[in-house]
């Protein structure tokens, strides 16, 4: 496979939309991730009436992360663009370094994930899962369900990553 450079990935990216990510293929290089001090950007879409999906976004943005966030009727219009299975749906779909995050994945886990490089399509948290975070506010009355994350791969199978609350 050719090798693109990361500022051609990105160029193509903006240019083309994120339909483009296909086209770079399940072997692509990533982008280098961006130095320690800036904050890594995540675009996000979500249903502009939902709360927890503003929490989820507070929580990753404490975490060191920039969140563009684009506010759509069905967010799950733009889940099935970037190829994730409605299996693992949840309330927002969001893309870091061309990594998908369905839910309220920890961002903690979303790091892991940057640092190891790992192929696979991304992270998910399906559903709502009370204790998660953006799921984790005082009207949840300190209830927390354990959950897994699960790291889907591109064929569409899936495996735990992590667990929390257990």
């Amino acid at each position: 496979m050719k090798h693109t450079p990361p500022f051609a990935r990105r160029t193509l990216l903006r240019a083309a939309g994120l339909s483009a990510l296909a086209a770079l293929g399940a072997g692509a290089t990533r982008a280098a991730a961006p130095s320690a001090d800036a904050p890594t950007p995540v675009q996000m879409w979500k249903s502009p009436s939902c709360g927890c999906c503003k929490d989820w976004t507070a929580h990753m943005q404490a975490a060191g992360f920039k969140l563009q966030v684009f506010e759509m009727a069905d967010p799950g219009v733009q889940r099935a663009k970037l190829g994730l299975d409605a299996k693992y749906g949840s309330c927002h779909t969001a893309l870091v370094e061309g990594y998908v995050l369905e839910g309220h994945v920890p961002a903690a886990d979303v790091r892991r994930l940057l640092r190891e490089r790992v192929p696979a399509l991304g992270l998910a948290v399906p559903g709502m899962v009370v204790g998660s975070p953006g799921m984790d506010g005082p009207e949840y009355g300190g209830r927390r369900e354990r959950f897994d994350v699960l790291l889907v791969q591109r064929d569409g199978s899936s495996r735990v990553w992590a667990t929390h609350n257990a």
